[in-house]
């Protein structure tokens, strides 16, 4: 008997310590699809955020064996009602848990709608090198062939993982690996909705092992001059789209708001109208940063091309889309309206 009692007690003592030495994660959910529930699993409707965090986690009991796995529930919406005030308090939590030291990585659960701004803002904002990984799924949790479950485990095996130290905030999604900046959403409905037009997937996640096949040359999140606090109050700044035959209405009517700067959603290479033309040199006019950016998925928007920035008073997005133009020059207007100095921060970041 005392020889059994020995044995057990070794074995527990093993698994105690075996538990200790895997990396901690502390999951940050938001809701989302992947938290959706549905009248029918036959069926494509459901309302999002309405599973809470832990029966996420109860779903894939494996990842028991990847980490040691804890949750906070920040939100339970869909991404589409994403908030500026949301954002602050992933980024201050997320600081937070690295400061203290509570965990060696994050995952996030969010839906898909608003993933891509959610992962750039975040990666402006957090100082650390330690792991931050966004997913979510295109099927609510009670669909047939879920593919939260899968996301989710992947991305908390990308999170434990070593190498994912010092990427940046990134997306596993659909056992891709994207950066956090150049990820978007290609597919409404589609469970491989994520890509990276411009520079393609950074790595994959498959049966548990993650590979990274390349890295972003911009400034990872650790070099980042901006911050935000819970009482931040971030400039404002919209979005204009661009199209045929488009009057100059929208862009006066900010004018009229006082904004704080507009991000024109242009044509191909950022192009616009001459009647978004003279909208534009009102605006610079009244003080607002105006951005140039595109409405076309891939490519760069270039300085001084088509169009005379310099002397429209224009800066421009390069290679982001507009609604992650907005986030930057938002988050730059916090600490400088100085348009030479915007400009650098779409050249940098």
């Amino acid at each position: 008997m005392k020889k059994i009692i020995a044995v057990i007690s070794t074995l527990l003592l093993f698994a105690c310590l075996q538990a200790q030495q895997l990396p901690r994660i502390i999951i940050l959910a938001t809701g989302g699809t992947i938290a959706g529930k549905g009248a029918s699993a036959d069926r494509a409707g459901y309302t999002a955020g309405k599973i809470p965090i832990e029966d996420l986690i109860g779903a894939i009991p494996q990842v028991k064996k990847v980490a040691n796995i804890s949750g906070e529930q920040i939100s339970s919406i869909g991404s589409q009602d994403m908030s500026i005030e949301i954002w602050k308090k992933l980024a201050v939590r997320a600081n937070e848990i690295f400061d203290r030291n509570e965990a060696d990585g994050i995952v996030i659960t969010h839906g898909t709608d608003t993933q891509e701004e959610t992962a750039y803002f975040l990666d402006l904002l957090i100082s650390s090198d330690k792991p931050v990984v966004l997913t979510g799924s295109m099927r609510p949790a009670t669909a047939i062939s879920a593919d939260g479950p899968k996301n989710l485990y992947d991305a908390i095996t990308v999170a434990a993982n070593p190498k994912s130290k010092g990427k940046g905030v990134i997306v596993s999604f659909n056992e891709g690996i994207f950066d956090g900046r150049d990820v978007m959403k290609m597919s409404t409905t589609k469970v491989n909705a994520f890509f990276s037009p411009n520079t393609g997937p950074i790595g994959q996640v498959y049966d548990g092992k993650v590979e990274f096949y390349q890295a972003s040359m911009r400034e990872v999140n650790v070099k980042t001059p901006f911050s935000v606090s819970l009482t931040t109050k971030l400039p404002r700044v919209d979005i204009v789209y661009m199209y045929a035959d488009a009057s100059g209405d929208m862009i006066d009517m900010l004018v009229a708001k006082k904004v704080d700067g507009i991000v024109i959603a242009g044509v191909g290479n950022g192009n616009f109208n001459k009647a978004y033309m003279d909208a534009v040199k009102r605006a610079v006019a009244a003080g607002i940063v105006v951005c140039r950016a595109s409405r076309t998925p891939s490519g760069r928007v270039v300085l001084e091309d088509e169009i005379n920035d310099e002397q429209l008073g224009t800066i421009v997005s390069d290679d982001l889309t507009p609604q992650k133009a907005r986030i930057l020059l938002m988050l730059g207007l916090t600490k400088t309206k100085d348009r030479k100095q915007l400009q650098q921060y779409f050249f940098k970041f």
